[in-house]
This record gives C-alpha cells, structure tokens and sequence, in this order.
C-alpha cells in the first residue's frame, strides 16, 4: 500500500479520531500554537463515557477564542492536567486544585516521556505530508516525538494552515493511527509595544550583546525590546527555545545571519515558533530555520558550543542573595521551570557566553519591589544564587558570579527601584537577612 493510500485509509471525523481514548489513559497534547484544539473539543464531549485520564502537556494558550477545553471545572473525575509548564489555559485549574504542576527543565521533558511517564496515546497537531508522506510539527516539537515514541496510538489533527518547518520534526504517515483534516488559522501571540522601563532594561542587556553574538530571547516586552536594540548589531544568531516576530524582522533586516555561529552556522535553531502568522508563513520551508525537540536545543552541552551565547531570561522575584523565582508567586503556581536554567547554564559555559536574568525592578505598577530581601513563603528557586551572573533592571547592570553574598546584596540594591533601597539596606541589619530561604 502506499503512502497516500495509507493516508486517505486514516481519515476519520474528529469523533471517530478519539473514540480511541480509554478512561484510566496517560494522553499527550502537543502544546503552544500546536494545540489541536478540534480534537480537544470532540473529547470533551466525551467526558460522560471517560474516568481518570491524565493530560500531559507544556504550555497551552488561552486567546479568548480558543480555551482548553479538559481544565474546564465539569471535567473533574473526568480529565485531570499535569503540566509541565502552566499557561493561560489551565492556569487557573492549578491554582483551583483540580489540576497539578509537575516542575521540570524543559530539556529534560521527551526523556522523562521515555522513562517515567510513558504515554498511551497522543493527539498531535500536523502540516499537510510532503510527496514522500511526512509531515512536519510544523511550530512546536518540544517533547511531541518522544511522546509519539511511547505512545500506543497517535491520533493527528492535519491542518494546511500549520506551516512545514524544517529540522528533526517530521512524522512519517505510518506512525499515524488516525487523522483528521482541518483548515484553520493557529492561535497568534500579539505583543504590546515594550514600555519605557523595558526599552531601558533593553538598553542595559544590548551592551553586552556584540556582533556575532547567539541569542536566546523568550516571549515577552524586555525580549522584543532587546531584539529592537540590535538593530546596528551583524551576522547575529539565534539558538533559543522559542522563535519569535522580532527575531523574525531582524533575519528579514539581515542583521540575524548566523554566518558566524560556531553550531549550526547559518540556521535559527528552536523548538517552538510563537508570533503572527506573518512568522508561520515565513517558516514555511524556510531552511533558514530549524526546529528540534527540546532535549537537543535545550541541551546545556549543545547551547554551549554556541560561543559568544547571551542568555536573556527573566524572573517574578529575586532575593538579595541571587536565588531566582521565576514560576510561582509565592505558593501559587504560575508558570514553570522551562529552559531558563538549561540556557543560564549553557552560556554560562559558553565561551565569551552572557547569561542574564532581566527584569523590571518592580510589579503592580510599582508597589512592590521584585528585588526582595527573602522569596515570598513558598516560593520556588528557578535559578540558584550559584547559577546566576548577570541581573538587570531598567537601573542598571549587577554582575553577581565570584561576589560573595554581601557583595551581592549592595549590587542587587543599587539596581532595585529608589523608592526600596532604603528598605532593602535596612534589611541587611536583620538577622540572617541573607540567609537561604
């Protein structure tokens, strides 16, 4: 039988393509603008005949058309999320309780899919199959083949509008159980114009971003306001966890080249898009990118061979002695782990590598202070005091490796906003001020 013969034999109707799911299951989605959110929606409305699934997933978007579908309160008994990293969707299932947060190093996920949590089944969001039926993850590939590896049944959602990227993200037609075919836009991130404390934080990070630098730049204000900072930089490269509109512009501006990357020279390296759909289509069989699953890009050991590699990753708090929060505020989960500690670690052993933890200097419009004399109780460490090096509010610049903790202190205070310094200084005279918290 043919490949196209095959292919037409696993259409089914979204209905069909989930009767596969049994109760008591592990199931995978693919997440970020890969959601298959027909697939999602004909299981939901299965949830009478279903007990006890367990939903795997990283970050799954919530654009006010588009919600996850599993997290919604009647789905308890039902479906019940752990996810690796916690986004907009189910957000506020974890914090209700009737989902949990599993923290994990992005580069670690696929490999814990092989060992400890091996999958039942997957629903996998799809581009169209080439003339030798494979098809592409098209803007995500984080942990979708490891999961598909494991996986008893792999169910896909085939859109023509989900771009073919290429790298090590295609899926050959006989690794599908079941299929169906859609034709709709992906969810789009639309980013606000930085604001006046991120364009000056950016003007902080860019003097330690020289020519012929790799970046690692996440989603956000600071990272589109750094990337709009480099515009006078050359032959510029990207080997990041995600690829963004701003970077996007710079490869189409030429100061993004990658023609003097010591890995993977003249490719953008990821293994997830997220912007427009203008960068979707500029994805498209562009082979100026390249899209691999996590356990490689996030790989600290391969991030490192890139030299010059600046590491731009941000953070909800720090204390005074450089421990990082950057997935909870206090107890409430927020967010996760994801690959902040594999790129910190990575440029940090890169050659002539920066890496850096940017971020305003305060939150809730400047009532309190991010820079803080202990975490908040409950708090998370994302990022050991023994990982960081560079701190940078829109203040200034404090460069914590080799610096002792009350060296550390008067660093990170003169970078805090004015109006806390005094309370911080104050803080010092405390006992145990500076210890861990």
């Amino acid at each position: 039988m043919s490949w196209l013969e095959s292919y037409w034999q696993k259409r089914v109707t979204p209905q069909e393509a989930v009767s596969a799911v049994q109760s008591h299951q592990r199931i995978y989605i693919s997440g970020n603008a890969a959601t298959p959110f027909v697939l999602l929606e004909a299981l939901a409305q299965r949830k009478d005949e279903l007990a006890d699934i367990e939903v795997i997933h990283v970050l799954l978007l919530d654009d006010q058309k588009q919600l996850d579908p599993l997290s919604r309160p009647e789905m308890v008994g039902h479906f019940r999320h752990n996810s690796l990293f916690v986004g907009p969707a189910d957000r506020p299932a974890v914090v209700a309780g009737r989902a949990d947060y599993l923290p994990i190093f992005l580069s670690e996920i696929p490999g814990l899919l092989r060992t400890r949590l091996p999958i039942d089944l997957v629903l996998i969001h799809l581009s169209p199959p080439d003339e030798h039926g494979f098809m592409s993850l098209g803007v995500e590939c984080i942990a979708t083949k490891a999961a598909i590896e494991t996986a008893h049944c792999v169910i896909a959602q085939v859109n023509d509008r989900m771009p073919r990227t290429l790298g090590d993200d295609f899926v050959h037609i006989s690794k599908i159980d079941k299929l169906i075919e859609v034709s709709e836009p992906l969810p789009q991130l639309t980013a606000s114009p930085p604001g006046e404390v991120e364009r000056q934080i950016a003007t902080h990070v860019a003097t330690l971003v020289p020519d012929e630098a790799t970046l690692q730049v996440g989603i956000g204000g600071i990272p589109d306001a750094v990337l709009a900072q480099l515009t006078d930089r050359r032959d510029l490269g990207i080997h990041s966890e995600m690829i963004s509109d701003g970077v996007m512009k710079l490869m189409e501006a030429g100061v993004i080249s990658g023609a003097k990357k010591t890995l993977h020279r003249g490719k953008a390296i990821a293994t997830f898009l997220l912007g427009s759909e203008t960068l979707y289509r500029y994805a498209n069989n562009n082979p100026a990118f390249e899209i691999h699953p996590a356990d490689y890009t996030n790989d600290p050991f391969v991030i490192a061979q890139n030299e010059r590699m600046i590491a731009i990753n941000s953070a909800i708090e720090i204390d005074l002695t450089g421990q990082v929060c950057a997935d909870s505020i206090g107890a409430v989960i927020y967010s996760g782990i994801g690959g902040q500690v594999d790129f910190i670690r990575g440029a940090a052993h890169s050659k002539d590598g920066v890496p850096i933890i940017a971020l305003p200097s305060t939150a809730k419009r400047g009532e309190i202070s991010r820079i803080v004399p202990r975490l908040r109780p409950g708090a998370g460490v994302v990022t050991s005091r023994g990982d960081v090096h560079y701190v940078i509010t829109e203040y200034g610049i404090a460069n914590l490796h080799g610096a002792n903790l009350r060296q550390r202190a008067a660093a990170l205070i003169r970078i805090a906003h004015p109006h806390f310094q005094e309370e911080l200084e104050a803080s010092l005279s405390q006992k145990n001020s500076t210890a861990p918290c």
